[in-house]
This record gives structure tokens, C-alpha cells and sequence, in this order.
């Protein structure tokens, strides 16, 4: 899949309950479009971190899912907008 036809729609934080801990983790929740459909990618903050799958991304290795993860998250390498302040 290329980068070009993957959009973050939304990045927000979400509480997480896996199957192997009882306990309630801190997540990052990265919901994804794309012309093949939608999913989620999920960073997990356990020790250690590890991803989640959801959608289009469900059954991808944890490789996959980070770099697709840290690609779409790093910033863009256009200069940031600044207003110009006059007078």
C-alpha cells in the first residue's frame, strides 16, 4: 500500500484492556482512510509498547504497523504557517 492513499482522519488518546492484563493502558488510537476502505492503528503504552490492528490493518505484523504508525505521524515537510505581522 503506498503512503500517498493512506489519510489520518483522527489521532486521540483512549483507554485499552488487553486479554493477557487486567489492567487498563493509555493508548494512541489512529483512525485511517484510504481508497481500500478504513481501519485503526493502535499504540498500546505497556511495557513494552506494541501495536493493534483494526480494519484495513487487521492481521498486519507489528513491523508493518509501526512504520506505517511513525510514517503517518511524522510531520510533513512543508514549512509551518506563520501570520505575518504587520506594522
Amino acid at each position: 500500500m503506498s503512503e500517498e492513499t493512506l489519510t489520518v482522519r483522527s489521532l486521540e488518546r483512549a483507554p485499552i484492556r488487553t486479554r493477557e492484563s487486567g489492567n487498563t493502558h493509555s493508548a494512541w488510537r489512529m483512525e485511517i482512510d484510504s481508497a481500500g476502505g478504513s481501519g485503526t492503528i493502535t499504540l498500546v503504552d505497556a511495557t513494552p509498547p506494541f501495536y493493534r490492528g483494526e480494519g484495513l490493518f487487521l492481521g498486519w505484523a507489528q513491523e508493518q504497523l509501526a512504520e506505517t504508525y511513525q510514517r503517518l505521524l511524522a510531520p510533513d515537510d512543508e514549512p509551518p504557517f506563520e501570520v505575518m505581522q504587520l506594522g
